[in-house]
Formats: C-alpha cells, structure tokens, sequence
C-alpha cells in the first residue's frame, strides 16, 4: 500500500510516498480503507523526534482516519454495530497516513450523516481531546465560562462549537483580528487578540471580575501563571500541549485560597478502553449535534496524500483556521 513515512527525524520534507506492507487486523480490530487522513500538531511533533511513538504503534505518522470498513475482527464489529462495508472515522495511535489503516473497533465512530469521508476525517483527534479534557477531567457544565486559548486552532474550533452547543459560555483567544473574527462566527461570546490585548484583563473586563470556570491551555509555560490569574474560584486548568514550554512558576496560595485545579492529560498512550469510553460519550452527546449541524467540521485545505509536507508547512506557519486534511483519492 501507499503510506507517507517520516524518512529522518527533520523538517516537512523528510515527509515521503513510501511502499508499506498491508497492515493485518488483530483481535477487536478492522482493516480501514482510507479516504482522508487528519494532519495535527502531534504529526508534526513525530516528524521532528519530540513525540514518540507508543509500544506496538505504527511508525506512520497520522492519528486519524476516514473511510470504509474492509475486514477486521467480525464479533467485535457485531458487538460495536458494524459491517464490512460502513463508511467510518477512527482515531488510531498511528498509521493514519496510509491508504489503509488498522484501528481498534471502539475507537471508530460512523460517520454521521451529511458528511463525507473528507469532514469525517478531520474529527477523532480533536473531537476525542476535547471531550476528554474540556468535559471529563475538567468537567465543565452548561451554564460555566469557558476560555480558550487558540481558538482558530483545531482542537479550538472544536471547543467553541462542542462548548457552546452544550451550553456553556465561550471566550476564545487568536493572534490576529482575523482569526477573532473567525472565532465569533464559529459561536465563541468573546474573542481576545492576545497579541494587542493582555488576555487576563481582557478576561476580568469579559466577567465582571468573576473569572472563568475552565481554561483549555495548548501554550503551558509562562501563561500557567497568568491563567491561574483567570480563573474563578473552584476554576479548573487543563493542559493539552506545551508549545510555550515545560516550565511554569505558580502562586500556590492562590491555588489554595482559591481551590483551583491545574490537570492535563495525553490521550495518544491511553488504552483502547479509555478511548472506547470516549466514544461512547461522542456518539450519544456529539455525533447527533453534527448530524444536525449544530456543529460543523472545519476545513481549512485538503491537500493530496503525496503532497503531506505541503500540509505541515502550513501547520507550522499557524495561518490555518481550522483543520487540514489529506485526501487519498
């Protein structure tokens, strides 16, 4: 089969058409024909040697598939409701990249109605971290405040429209008016440009001084400390990324005098289980929300499978809007 391989460890154009052996479906597993990979800042991680790959995880970059179901292990898919045949989407821990890809038959989800293979494509990895971190460790209610940062990002616009739907309120932060503007059409109640505006003032100004219960953070470092300063009593920080750094030096009083909660998480290692649990959740709360349109897929640009480098460029000059994806046609 054809599958976009990392050749060295280096910049977008290590990035190459290879020929890889058809992966085989084990137990509790099905064979994917892939329609459409997902690109997403974990790929670009892989690809310069900052994120491994976990044990028994293939070395193909890619977390996220669409397509159809061609063999796999037929009690489990029983058991899930599939047949060989359904048109599907599935975060994998690996492998995405490729015409054909092997995923845990838990972690796939059909793809809801009005979509194609395309959208589909662009929703496991961020609709799954989302609804781990946001909703789950982070437990934010309808009715809370959530903030945000990088909210034209695609686990951002996934937020925004999975936070308001669900009936919380949104503010979001972006680097450019643009990208504010992006945000606000997506749902978000207030966008900050955190380039011309100090987002914890911005924030104090947005609640009258009451904070936000959650803050969704991919920066880490130095604005560790500066979201703690925009939290609510009993707020909650969920960490996701740490494109800022590793360090952060925080006002423990505060965390006490304020009983805040500073958590995060990686979901790429996590066992099929979790994630099983994860999807269950989106397929009864999410799935029906896209179905409808309540929340829709972003796509910033589809790109042809031999043309990845081109889509991590992109990804790391941070114009996009949204998601990219690779098409297989």
């Amino acid at each position: 089969m054809r599958a976009v391989e990392i050749s060295v460890f280096g910049a977008p154009e290590v990035l190459r058409m290879a020929e890889r052996p058809m992966p085989e479906p084990g137990v509790g597993e099905v064979l994917i024909r892939v329609s459409a990979s997902g690109v997403n800042r974990p790929d670009v991680l892989q690809r310069t040697g900052n994120y491994p790959v976990p044990p028994g995880a293939s070395d193909i970059p890619g977390l996220e598939v669409a397509g159809v179901i061609e063999s796999g292990d037929e009690a489990a898919m029983a058991s899930a409701g599939f047949n060989i045949g359904d048109r599907v989407c599935a975060l994998v821990a690996g492998g995405g990249y490729a015409a054909y890809c092997v995923a845990p038959v838990e972690q796939c989800l059909p793809i809801p109605d009005g979509l194609d293979d395309i959208a589909a494509a662009s929703l496991p990895e961020t609709f799954f971290t989302v609804w781990s971190n946001v909703f789950d460790r982070a437990r934010l209610q309808s009715g809370e405040t959530l903030l945000i940062q990088g909210g034209t990002s695609g686990i951002g616009v996934t937020a925004i429209q999975m936070a308001k739907a669900l009936g919380a309120r949104v503010i979001a932060t972006a680097g450019s008016d643009e990208k504010c503007a992006a945000c606000l059409a997506l749902g978000a109640d207030h966008a900050i440009n955190y380039k011309t505006q100090d987002f914890v003032r911005a924030v104090a100004d947005l609640t009258e001084g009451q904070g936000v219960n959650v803050v969704l953070d991919m920066v880490a470092g130095a604005y560790v400390a500066r979201e703690l300063d925009c939290l609510a009593e009993d707020g909650r920080l969920v960490i996701i990324a740490v494109q800022g750094g590793i360090k952060a030096e925080i006002n423990a009083g505060m965390v006490l005098r304020r009983r805040l909660t500073i958590t995060g998480s990686t979901l790429r290692p996590r066992p099929v289980a979790f994630k099983a649990a994860i999807a269950r959740s989106l397929r009864e709360r999410v799935w029906p929300l896209l179905a409808s349109g309540a929340i829709k897929p972003v796509i910033h640009q589809v790109f042809q499978a031999e043309h990845a480098a081109a889509a991590h460029e992109l990804m790391e000059s941070n114009r996009h809007i949204g998601k990219l994806v690779l098409s297989w046609s």
